[in-house]
């Protein structure tokens, strides 16, 4: 898949790959009001959206956070060996290049 994208990245590369290079058509795959935002910047850009909202995106919110991190409340545990591939994977989007 990865080879026959045009191309791949974080929310933002996509979003300026999109600026940059203005093709007609579109898939965005992330977060789907990602997608609504960029149209209204560019009209004229079809935008195929392929997403399912994450209701449990929609919960988080700035006051919620900051209640955690005063309280230290909603603690999530991770097995060590998941955390160690869930790291791997973040490092490897964070340094891809565009």
């Amino acid at each position: 898949m990865l080879a026959e994208a045009d191309y791949t990245g974080s929310t933002a590369g996509m979003i300026d790959w999109v600026r940059e290079n203005h093709p007609k058509r579109v898939v965005m795959v992330t977060e789907c009001s990602m997608a609504d935002n960029v149209q209204v910047e560019l009209p004229d850009v079809e935008f195929v959206r392929p997403c399912n909202l994450c209701p449990h995106m929609k919960r988080i919110t700035l006051p919620k956070i900051l209640d955690s991190l005063v309280y230290l409340k909603e603690e999530v545990v991770i097995d060590p060996a998941i955390a160690s591939r869930a790291r791997r994977a973040v490092e490897r989007m964070v340094n891809l290049k565009g």
